[in-house]
Parts: structure tokens; sequence; C-alpha cells
């Protein structure tokens, strides 16, 4: 049921509302408050999905209702009622967050389409919360090993900032959890994070994956295309795997990182873009750079905050939260009940040289629990987990 509050000083007025919206669907619960004082308690002990709101009231009016109840919870969408000498005021509220705003006396169809819009906002705003939440809890990084917890602080401090960050670490370790992160706890969480594994695209194709490029720059650009930086404009690039891509390229992100300013292949025209930069490899740079592989200006760039990942093999004290973890992330993705494993089989696995890092151990996990019993042994792990 959705929970409607109609903050109005003239009762003619709000009975007419409440009329209209209790007559028009049952699932409306309609409130009242008769000034904006009432209305901002009422907001601040209930939770709404749309609040209806005079502009002109005694003790408090709708644009200082409207400026605390976002602050307080700005979720909820709010209508804006307005006089015939309020419109310039209402106009005002939508740039401070007002949904929309309806004219007295109310048009029976404006108003019921409004609210039907204003509910719509609020159902996507709650979904697309919920869909976050279950994003951000598959790039949750479990454990509170000594190495962990300093990961844990480091991204704490740094999310906030605009500064670079480099993470490093072998393969499978979940440099791309600390990516994630690093995005959903800065000020860029509500726009993109664009993923580009640079060891997965073509030497020949990553420019234009990274850039874009112009109808015509070569023979199977058919049409004009927006590349991963602008695609990541006013958010997150995480570029993976770094230390795969081509010297070419390296200088136009060198450049793109330098002037926030990038070209499209085949173009002659630059871009703007406002995107930060978070970027990962397995390799040693510095031998890459010694090496004549890798860009010692871009390196530098880059690795403005060093973030180091360390093997599996150096957080074992971990692994028993990782196996639990992994259990029934298994068991949800599978609808099946959550596998318990003994205390011998989780000694067993700490004792394991993890080569493959939390990769293969949620591989192992699924395994053991697929082909072991009920109660994952010793003895499975012996027979199923073995090199």
């Amino acid at each position: 049921m959705s929970k409607i509050l109609i903050i109005e000083d003239e009762a003619s007025i709000r009975r007419v509302l409440v009329k209209i919206l209790s007559e028009e669907n049952d699932a409306y619960q309609v409130d009242e408050a008769e000034d904006g004082v009432v209305g901002l308690e009422k907001i601040k002990n209930n939770d709404y999905d749309l609040v209806l709101c005079d502009i002109k009231m005694p003790k408090m009016d709708g644009v200082e209702v409207l400026e605390a109840a976002k602050k307080i919870k700005p979720e909820i969408p709010m209508v804006m009622i307005s006089g015939h000498g309020d419109m310039e005021t209402a106009i005002h509220t939508m740039r401070l967050g007002a949904f929309d705003y309806i004219s007295k006396p109310p048009d029976l169809n404006r108003l019921l389409n409004t609210v039907r819009n204003a509910l719509d906002k609020k159902q996507l705003v709650v979904e697309n919360k919920i869909l976050k939440k279950k994003v951000s809890k598959n790039y949750e990084m479990v454990g509170e090993s000594e190495a962990i917890n300093h990961i844990k602080m480091m991204i704490d401090k740094v999310a906030q900032t605009e500064a670079r960050v480099l993470i490093t670490g072998p393969n499978g370790t979940g440099k791309e959890l600390v990516a994630h992160q690093l995005h959903e706890k800065s000020e860029r969480a509500n726009f993109p994070l664009i993923e580009v594994n640079c060891a997965a695209i073509p030497s020949e194709l990553i420019e234009s994956e990274l850039f874009g490029h112009v109808k015509g720059a070569f023979t199977s650009a058919v049409k004009d295309r927006a590349g991963k930086f602008e695609a990541a404009d006013k958010g997150t690039i995480f570029l993976d795997e770094i230390g795969d891509m081509s010297l070419s390229a390296q200088a136009k992100v060198l450049r793109a990182l330098q002037e926030s300013m990038i070209t499209r292949v085949g173009a002659e025209k630059d871009i703007k873009v406002d995107v930060r930069v978070v970027a990962a490899t397995n390799k040693d740079l510095k031998t890459e750079i010694a090496e004549g592989r890798f860009r010692e200006d871009l390196y530098h760039r880059l690795a403005v905050i060093l973030i180091k990942v360390p093997p599996l093999n150096e957080r074992r004290d971990d692994i028993p939260a990782l196996i639990r973890h992994f259990a029934e992330k298994i068991a949800s993705e599978q609808g099946n009940v959550v596998k318990v494993f003994s205390q011998q089989a989780i000694k067993l696995l700490q004792e394991y040289d993890w080569t493959g890092n939390i990769r293969e151990l949620r591989n192992v996990v699924e395994r053991l629990i697929i082909l072991g019993g009920t109660e994952i042994s010793e003895t499975d792990v012996k027979m199923f987990a073995s090199k």
C-alpha cells in the first residue's frame, strides 16, 4: 500500500485531495498535515512514498519543508501545490529537487498522472537500491586478517578522494573487488563503473575500445562509436591488466590523465571527460618499465596510491570465512541447503598451497559441495580437492 502525505493549510483543498486519492485507488493510504511544521514532523517519524506539499503556508512554507525533507529522507518524491501567484516559486522548487508541481484548484487528470508517475519513480529508486545492494554483495571483501583489514582501511581513506589508484597482486586475488569498493564508497557511486580487461582486447582494437572511433576510421568502422572513457564520464574506469596495454594506447591514456581529454580514432575533435582511473595488474610494472614495455610517466600518473592485494597463502586466517561465504553463495545460486564444512576439512584446506588464490578456493568449495557428503569431511577434501 502506497502511503501519501498531504501538507496543506486550507482544509477544503485538503479534503478534496484526500477524496480524489482515496476514491482513485484503494491501495493509497492518505495522511494529512495542516501546516509545514506538523508535516515535517510526520515525514521524520513515518515512511511515506509520496508527499504533496502546499507552497504558501503559515509557520513554515513549502520551500522550507522541501529543503528540510530532502536532508532527512531524500528518496521521497515531493509534489508541490502552487497557487496562481506561486508559479515562479514552484519552478524554483523543481531546481531544489521537487518531483513536480500542480496548480490550485487541482485538475483531476493532471493530479492523478503526477501521483502515479511520482510513485513509479519511488518504486524505481527502491528497486535500484535493492539491485545495488545485491551487486555490492557480489563484490564484498571477506576476511578479517591483518592484510585485508589494511586494504579496507586504505579504501575508506582513498575512496572519497579523486586520487588515482594502482592495484597490484597475483591473478585470482580479488583486485576487481578493491576497484568496486573504491567506486561504491566514492562520490562517483551514482555514475557508471566501466571495466576494461586490457589483456582480453587485441592490441589493434584497444584504442578504439577505450577512446571510440568515427565512421570510416578503419575498415569495420561503419558508424561513430563512443569509447569506454566517454561511457565512464563522471564515474570510474577500471583498467584491469593494464600491464598488457600497447605502448601507443598507453600514450593516449597518459594524455587523458594529464588533460582530461580524449580523441576518437580517426577524429580531430577533442572530447572532455571527467573520469577517475583505477588500474590493476599482476605484473611487476617496474620490470616492465626497465624492459621498455611500459611507460614510466604513465606508471607515476597511475600509482598515486598503491594497493597490494596479497595472495591467499599470505592470508590463511581468512580461509574459514571465505569457505562459509562461498558455501552460502553457491547454495543460494543453486537453490540448495547450505552445506557445513567440518573443522578437520577446513583445517586441511588452510594447509593447501593456493597457487590459484581465491578463484581456485571458490572452485574447490563448489566441487566439494557437489561431490561431497551432507557435511563436507576431511575425507571429502582428500578425495575431491586434490590438486
